[in-house]
């Protein structure tokens, strides 16, 4: 009796999570409208969407029964994250008026799927049972997870590090300016 109780709790937390996690991967739509609109994607940076699909990627790793079982929900949301990447990346490209950011996409898109391709053998090689796959593809989850969501950051961080280099430059400047 409890154990169904907790499995009928489990699946409506399924059910929302996934249903936020819908959300979540489509709020860029109007981004994308307007970038088919204009032909353009104007200063918009493709590093948010690439991390995206690589946190779906490894996330529908973890979700194969083989690697964690009973998460169907964990596949299904991912995979359709997946497909929504894609579909976000491939309009990105098209519009990206720059050649040189093509080939960056390009070459962040094969670094993605050599890295999901190497991983996937790794595990189902060199562990065994399912609690060392989830463990392991876990743990990678977990950095990719919060790699997606400080990507739009990215905009800002170099401009963050590049105060700070100057300030300390400055600092130095000023204790040794003789």
């Amino acid at each position: 009796m409890v154990s169904e109780q907790l499995n009928l709790i489990r699946n409506i937390v399924a059910i929302i999570g996934n249903g936020i996690a819908l959300f979540l991967f489509l709020s860029p739509t109007p981004t994308f409208i307007q970038i088919v609109k204009k032909k353009s994607t104007e200063e918009y940076s493709p590093v948010p969407y690439l991390a995206t699909l690589i946190n779906c990627l490894v996330w529908v790793l973890y979700g194969l029964p083989m690697v964690h079982p009973h998460n169907t929900p964990v596949l299904t949301i991912n995979g359709t994250g997946i497909i929504i990447e894609v579909v976000f990346i491939t309009i990105f490209f098209v519009y990206c008026g720059r050649q040189k950011q093509r080939l960056v996409i390009a070459a962040v898109l094969a670094g993605e799927t050599v890295f999901v391709a190497v991983l996937t053998v790794l595990v189902f090689t060199l562990q065994h049972t399912t609690k060392e796959r989830s463990l392991s593809v876990g743990i990678i989850c977990c950095v990719f997870n919060v790699m997606m969501y400080a990507s739009p950051l990215s905009v800002m961080i170099p401009n963050g590090i590049g105060c700070v280099f100057g300030l300390a430059q400055l600092i130095l400047y000023a204790a040794y300016d003789k």
